[in-house]
């Protein structure tokens, strides 16, 4: 399976798996998990992600970004939409059939709200790099970012870069334990993109969560397994939405659908936090 042949590639991951999880977070400290509104989105036409249903039926969805405190860094797990975005009446995106996306906050204002500054982020991950999750990256020029090389590499429509050289990275080749305690681990799942990632992240009270960044983009695709047409590789899709459900199982984890607005919905949203 291409979960278990992922962690063989990389030992220290065999060794992460084999602790117990949660007691090793609570070792390390209090760890928080924020949630921020970056971005409420419209497509006109649902089959762009279904393919061969719901054609003409409009999606609505919204576009989550996370900050992770830890007692070794915070971390931000995708950058939304742009901040600008947020000024700006007609949106942003919506070309050939794209959600046409707004905002009403902005990170650096939810950042505010909890007394911190973008330059107190020290890590920065992105699950890939379309523009509803890159779109703030730049405002943490000092902050560590974590992608998969094959990502990094992957050049944008028209040939560019997808990041500034100058922006200080860490290219990743797999899996990746971020703090070094085994709870918060990028999990690499191809397949919507190159180098799409995931993050599976363990906290003391909660327990185990995996964020799926757009490896599944709402639970009727999850359930069902659907792949949307625009997707990299349709092949990697569904072995990166098993290796998904495997670590779900493993750990007992709850999936946050980046996208899926009722789930959202029903979550805490920063100032508030879950632990």
């Amino acid at each position: 399976m291409v979960a278990f042949r992922q962690i063989i590639r990389a030992p220290f991951i065999l060794a992460l798996f084999a602790m117990p999880f949660g007691d090793v977070s609570r070792a390390e400290g209090s760890i928080r998990l924020y949630i921020f509104d970056c971005g409420e989105g419209r497509a006109a036409d649902m089959s762009r992600w279904t393919p061969g249903l719901n054609a003409g039926t409009p999606l609505e969805v919204v576009d989550n970004c996370y900050l992770i405190r830890h007692p070794k860094g915070n971390l931000i797990w995708d950058t939304g939409v742009p901040d600008a975005v947020a000024n700006s009446p007609e949106g942003f995106g919506g070309a050939n059939g794209a959600p046409l996306w707004k905002r009403s906050k902005t990170v650096a204002a939810q950042l505010a709200e909890l007394g911190l500054n973008p330059s107190d982020i020290s890590h920065i991950a992105v699950s890939h790099t379309h523009p509803d999750h890159i779109g703030n990256v730049e405002l943490f020029p000092q902050a560590l970012l974590l992608v998969q090389e094959a990502e990094y590499e992957w050049k944008n429509p028209l040939g560019a870069p997808r990041f500034k050289p100058e922006h200080p990275v860490k290219k990743l080749a797999g899996d990746y334990d971020v703090f070094g305690d085994g709870s918060v681990v990028i999990i690499s799942t191809p397949g919507h993109t190159p180098g799409h990632q995931s993050l599976l992240v363990n906290l003391p009270s909660t327990g185990a969560l995996i964020l799926s960044g757009d490896a599944v983009h709402f639970k009727d695709n999850w359930d069902n397994r659907r792949v949307p047409g625009p997707n990299f590789n349709k092949e990697q899709t569904i072995a990166s939405m098993q290796r998904i459900a495997d670590l779900m199982a493993q750990y007992k984890a709850q999936l946050w659908i980046n996208h899926d607005k009722p789930q959202s919905a029903a979550l805490k949203h920063s100032p508030q936090y879950y632990e």
